[in-house]
């Protein structure tokens, strides 16, 4: 069970984010905690896609407290995975 952090570099306002995502959505939730995330701002909670836009500050703390760096394309592959078969 593990927190990724992606490579995407998206302009908000003066901020660059990047995306957040964990194996479950205990280890999500406690991370964003760790790193001072404010709960209110997960991204599509209880589905597949559930995740956190944070900012590269808040991905240099994550990495520092073990996420692991993964690519934009890794993500969609995780995605992709994690999606109920048809």
């Amino acid at each position: 069970m593990s927190v990724y952090v992606d490579d995407m570099r998206a302009q908000f306002g003066s901020l660059v984010m990047c995306h957040m995502i964990a194996d479950s959505h205990d280890e999500l939730i406690a991370m964003a905690d760790i790193i001072k995330v404010q709960r209110k701002w997960i991204q599509k909670p209880g589905t597949v896609y559930e995740h956190f836009d944070i900012c590269l500050s808040k991905r240099a703390l994550a990495v520092k407290y073990g996420a692991q760096q993964i690519t934009m394309k890794d993500l969609g592959r995780m995605l992709h995975a994690r999606r109920p078969a048809a």
